[in-house]
C-alpha cells in the first residue's frame, strides 16, 4: 500500500501541535506588538513592520529521555574509553537555568525570533489590544480601494459581462448590410414554389434556383457572429482625493504622568487611523503646551519633558496661527483632538472659551476633548460627577451648543476604543450615509 500525504502540515507536524505552536508564539506576538506600538510614529501605526519575539517561544515540544533513564547505544570506536567505563554527563546539563549550559550562550542574552508583520496584522492585533468588537473593528481596518466605472464596451472579455442587447443591435446592423434574406421571404419562395409545380416547369425551376441561392446567402451570412460580440468595459479611476489635517493637542506641564501621556498617544492613533481610512491625504501637526504652546515634531511631543503651568489657550491660539499659514480652511479638512489631565489656570478659563467657541470651532470638521486620569479613577466617559476639573467644566457648555465638539474621559488603556467610538460614531454613521 502507497500513501501519498498531501496535506499542509509540514512533515511531522499533526494539525493539533501546530495550533498549539501558533496560539502559544501569538501571545507573544501580541506582548511584542504593544511594546512596539509604544516606539511607533502615529502615521506609521498602519504600515508593515518588524517584530521579535524570544527564540524560546519558536520551540515547539519534543519528546526526549528524562534524568536517570536507562538506554542502550551503539557508538563508534574510541580511544578513551572502554567497555565498563562510565562517562561524564556534559557540564551544563540540567543545571536549571533552562540555558542548556554555556554552550552557545554568547553574550548571556537570548536570540530574538525577527518577522513581519504586515499591516493589516499589525492594526489587527493592536485593536484587539483594545478589546474592540468585531464589527467596529472591521469599520476601522477597512481598505481603500480604486473605484471601477463603466467604460462602453469591448470585443473580448468573460461571459459574465456580455452585453446581450448591444450584441444583437451589432449582428442585426451586419445583417441588414450584407443583406441577409430573412426568414419570411424564404417561407414566401417555397410557398410559391409549392404552388407552381402543376403548372409550369419553367418557372418551377426558375423559383428552384432562386430559393436555392437565397438559402445558400442565408447559411453564409450567420444570424451570429462573434465579430458581433460585445462586452462591458470596465476601468479603473481614483476616488476623489480629499485632505485633512489633524492637531494633536496635549498638556505637557508636571502634573501629566507617562500613564496619561501613553493614553493620550493611543487616542491620537485611533483618530489618525480614522481619518487615513476617509481621506487620501492626511497631515498632522502636533502641538505641545505648558503655559506656552509651539509646535514641536512627534518624538519632542511625546518624550520630551516640560515644567510649568498649564494655559491651553495658548494651544489653541499656535493652532489658529499654522491654519491661517499653511491650512486653508476652504481646501483642507481641518480635525482636532486634544488630551489634557484638565487642569488649566482659572483666569485662562474664559479665554480659552472664547478661542474654541468663536475662532476654533468654526473652522474645523471636528474638535474632541479627551481628559486623561490615572489608572485608579472610577470613571471614564461623560460622567458628570461633583470632582470635574476645570477645563471640563468650561467646556461643558460647548458640548451641548455645537454638535462639532464632543468630549469624554478615560482612564485606562482598555477604555480607550469605545471612548472612541462615542466620540465619532455619529459622524461615522454620517459618513457611511453619504457614501
Amino acid at each position: 500500500m502507497h500513501i501519498v500525504d498531501r496535506r499542509l502540515n509540514p512533515g511531522g507536524k499533526s494539525f493539533a501541535n501546530r495550533q498549539r505552536f501558533l496560539r502559544r508564539a501569538k501571545d507573544m506576538v501580541e506582548k511584542a506588538v504593544r511594546e512596539a506600538s509604544k516606539d511607533r510614529a502615529i502615521g506609521d501605526l498602519d504600515s508593515p513592520g518588524e517584530i521579535s519575539i524570544p527564540s524560546e517561544g519558536t520551540r515547539e515540544p519534543t519528546f526526549r529521555h528524562t534524568q536517570g533513564s536507562r538506554r542502550d547505544l551503539v557508538l563508534p570506536g574510541n580511544k578513551d574509553y572502554v567497555e565498563g567505563d562510565l562517562i561524564e554527563r556534559p557540564r551544563g546539563e540540567g543545571d536549571g537555568d533552562g540555558s542548556g549550559g554555556q554552550v552557545g550562550r554568547g553574550d548571556g542574552q537570548e536570540d530574538a525570533f525577527r518577522f513581519i508583520l504586515t499591516r493589516d496584522e499589525f492594526l489587527s492585533i493592536f485593536l484587539d489590544d483594545l478589546e474592540l468588537p468585531d464589527l467596529a473593528k472591521r469599520r476601522v481596518a477597512q481598505t481603500e480601494k480604486e473605484g471601477l466605472r463603466r467604460a462602453g464596451y469591448t470585443t473580448t472579455g468573460t461571459p459574465a459581462n456580455l452585453a446581450l442587447h448591444r450584441t444583437l443591435q451589432t449582428s442585426l446592423s451586419r445583417r441588414i448590410a450584407l443583406k441577409r434574406p430573412k426568414q419570411s421571404a424564404v417561407d414566401d419562395l417555397e410557398r410559391r414554389l409549392a404552388e407552381a409545380q402543376s403548372r409550369d416547369v419553367a418557372e418551377v425551376e426558375r423559383l428552384s434556383a432562386e430559393l436555392e441561392a437565397l438559402r445558400h446567402k442565408r447559411a453564409r451570412i450567420s444570424y451570429l457572429d462573434p465579430i458581433d460580440l460585445r462586452y462591458r468595459r470596465f476601468e479603473r479611476f481614483p476616488k476623489p482625493v480629499t485632505q485633512a489635517v489633524m492637531f494633536c493637542l496635549m498638556d505637557v506641564s508636571g502634573s501629566m504622568t507617562e500613564h496619561m501621556k501613553d493614553l493620550a498617544k493611543r487616542f491620537f492613533m485611533l483618530l489618525h487611523v480614522f481619518l487615513t481610512r476617509r481621506y487620501k491625504r492626511v497631515e498632522i501637526v502636533f502641538i505641545r503646551h505648558t503655559d506656552r504652546a509651539g509646535e514641536v515634531d512627534e518624538d519632542t511631543f511625546f518624550r520630551s519633558a516640560e515644567t510649568g503651568g498649564t494655559m491651553v489657550s495658548s494651544a489653541l491660539q499656535e493652532m489658529l496661527k499654522v491654519i491661517r499659514e499653511r491650512y486653508d480652511p476652504g481646501v483642507w479638512n481641518i480635525y482636532a483632538a486634544q488630551a489634557s489631565d484638565g487642569d488649566n489656570l482659572s483666569s485662562d478659563n474664559p479665554q480659552t472659551r472664547e478661542l474654541l467657541q468663536n475662532h476654533i470651532l468654526p473652522l474645523c470638521q471636528y474638535f474632541a476633548y479627551v481628559e486623561v486620569s490615572g489608572p485608579n479613577a472610577e470613571t471614564h466617559g461623560y460622567v458628570p460627577h461633583h470632582g470635574q476639573s476645570s477645563l471640563w467644566l468650561t467646556y461643558a457648555a460647548l458640548q451641548k451648543e455645537n454638535e462639532k465638539f464632543q468630549m469624554r474621559r478615560v482612564s485606562r488603556r482598555e477604555h480607550i476604543y469605545s471612548v472612541f467610538r462615542q466620540l465619532f460614531q455619529r459622524r461615522v454613521a454620517k459618513t457611511a450615509e453619504v457614501g
